[in-house]
Protein backbone atom coordinates (compact mmCIF):
# COMPACT_ATOMS: atom_id res chain seq x y z
CA UNK A 1 0.00 0.00 0.00
CA UNK A 2 1.37 3.65 -0.87
CA UNK A 3 2.52 5.50 1.85
CA UNK A 4 1.90 9.15 1.34
CA UNK A 5 4.36 11.45 2.93
CA UNK A 6 4.33 14.68 4.21
CA UNK A 7 7.21 17.24 3.83
CA UNK A 8 7.40 20.57 6.35
CA UNK A 9 9.64 23.41 4.82
CA UNK A 10 11.15 25.75 7.44
CA UNK A 11 12.46 28.90 7.05
CA UNK A 12 15.53 28.92 8.95
CA UNK A 13 18.99 31.37 10.00
CA UNK A 14 21.85 28.58 9.93
CA UNK A 15 21.47 25.38 8.24
CA UNK A 16 24.34 24.17 9.89
CA UNK A 17 22.93 24.81 13.28
CA UNK A 18 19.58 23.18 11.97
CA UNK A 19 21.25 19.96 10.96
CA UNK A 20 23.07 19.79 14.40
CA UNK A 21 20.04 20.68 16.51
CA UNK A 22 18.21 17.67 15.09
CA UNK A 23 20.28 15.27 14.84
CA UNK A 24 20.84 15.78 18.63
CA UNK A 25 17.02 15.14 18.54
CA UNK A 26 17.91 11.76 17.28
CA UNK A 27 16.75 12.11 13.76
CA UNK A 28 19.32 11.69 10.79
CA UNK A 29 20.21 14.51 8.34
CA UNK A 30 19.71 12.71 4.41
CA UNK A 31 23.18 14.56 2.64
CA UNK A 32 21.38 13.42 -0.40
CA UNK A 33 19.03 16.06 -0.28
CA UNK A 34 21.47 18.37 1.66
CA UNK A 35 23.88 21.17 0.92
CA UNK A 36 24.92 24.76 2.42
CA UNK A 37 21.26 26.08 1.61
CA UNK A 38 19.20 23.13 2.58
CA UNK A 39 19.28 20.02 5.10
CA UNK A 40 16.62 17.29 4.79
CA UNK A 41 15.97 15.91 8.01
CA UNK A 42 14.18 12.29 8.16
CA UNK A 43 11.65 12.28 11.22
CA UNK A 44 10.20 8.77 10.12
CA UNK A 45 9.43 7.16 6.94
CA UNK A 46 7.13 9.50 6.17
CA UNK A 47 7.98 12.39 7.26
CA UNK A 48 10.70 15.29 6.83
CA UNK A 49 11.54 18.20 7.43
CA UNK A 50 13.16 20.57 4.80
CA UNK A 51 15.31 23.26 6.37
CA UNK A 52 16.12 26.09 4.10
CA UNK A 53 17.79 29.58 4.02
CA UNK A 54 15.56 32.81 3.73
CA UNK A 55 17.50 32.77 -0.22
CA UNK A 56 16.53 29.34 -0.96
CA UNK A 57 12.98 29.52 0.89
CA UNK A 58 12.24 32.37 -1.21
CA UNK A 59 12.49 30.30 -4.71
CA UNK A 60 9.45 28.04 -3.49
CA UNK A 61 6.97 31.35 -2.43
CA UNK A 62 6.13 34.81 -3.43
CA UNK A 63 4.70 35.24 -0.42
CA UNK A 64 6.36 37.14 2.35
CA UNK A 65 8.34 34.83 4.84
CA UNK A 66 7.12 34.65 8.15
CA UNK A 67 10.03 35.77 11.18
CA UNK A 68 8.87 32.52 13.24
CA UNK A 69 10.35 33.63 16.52
CA UNK A 70 7.78 36.66 16.77
CA UNK A 71 4.88 34.96 14.59
CA UNK A 72 3.18 31.73 14.23
CA UNK A 73 3.40 30.41 10.33
CA UNK A 74 2.91 26.38 11.55
CA UNK A 75 2.39 24.32 14.53
CA UNK A 76 3.76 20.57 13.93
CA UNK A 77 2.79 18.00 15.73
CA UNK A 78 4.85 14.85 16.53
CA UNK A 79 3.04 11.48 18.25
CA UNK A 80 5.07 9.89 20.60
CA UNK A 81 5.02 6.14 21.73
CA UNK A 82 4.64 6.81 25.29
CA UNK A 83 4.54 9.63 28.11
CA UNK A 84 8.29 9.35 28.89
CA UNK A 85 9.08 9.55 25.04
CA UNK A 86 7.37 12.96 25.11
CA UNK A 87 9.43 14.49 27.89
CA UNK A 88 12.72 12.33 26.53
CA UNK A 89 12.24 14.59 23.30
CA UNK A 90 11.53 17.98 24.76
CA UNK A 91 14.62 17.55 26.92
CA UNK A 92 16.76 16.38 23.90
CA UNK A 93 15.70 19.69 22.16
CA UNK A 94 16.35 22.18 25.22
CA UNK A 95 19.59 20.60 25.71
CA UNK A 96 20.44 20.99 22.01
CA UNK A 97 19.37 24.55 22.41
CA UNK A 98 15.46 24.87 21.56
CA UNK A 99 13.31 26.10 24.56
CA UNK A 100 9.86 24.74 26.19
CA UNK A 101 7.02 26.19 24.73
CA UNK A 102 3.46 26.66 26.30
CA UNK A 103 2.57 24.24 29.16
CA UNK A 104 2.15 20.81 29.88
CA UNK A 105 -0.98 19.27 28.48
CA UNK A 106 -2.22 16.35 30.62
CA UNK A 107 -5.30 15.29 30.05
CA UNK A 108 -5.34 11.55 31.93
CA UNK A 109 -5.86 9.95 28.34
CA UNK A 110 -3.72 12.62 26.25
CA UNK A 111 -0.40 13.70 27.47
CA UNK A 112 1.74 16.68 25.73
CA UNK A 113 4.66 19.02 25.20
CA UNK A 114 6.15 21.39 23.49
CA UNK A 115 9.55 22.97 22.10
CA UNK A 116 10.71 26.03 19.91
CA UNK A 117 13.60 25.01 17.47
CA UNK A 118 16.64 27.67 17.57
CA UNK A 119 14.62 29.44 15.16
CA UNK A 120 11.26 29.56 16.67
CA UNK A 121 9.05 26.83 15.15
CA UNK A 122 6.85 25.28 17.18
CA UNK A 123 6.85 21.53 17.39
CA UNK A 124 4.28 19.64 19.61
CA UNK A 125 4.79 16.19 21.38
CA UNK A 126 1.79 13.95 21.65
CA UNK A 127 1.07 10.69 23.30
CA UNK A 128 -2.35 9.10 23.45
CA UNK A 129 -3.41 6.48 25.04
CA UNK A 130 -4.12 3.47 22.57
CA UNK A 131 -7.46 2.37 24.17
CA UNK A 132 -8.58 6.04 24.57
CA UNK A 133 -8.45 6.14 20.76
CA UNK A 134 -10.31 2.90 20.04
CA UNK A 135 -13.34 4.19 21.69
Amino acid sequence: MYQQMIFVNLCVSDVAASKKFFSELGYTINEQFSDDTTASVVISETIVVMVHTDEKYSQFTKKEIADSKKTSEVLIALSAESREKVDELVGKAVAAGGSVSGETQDHGFMYGRAFDDLDGHTFEVVWMDPAAVQG
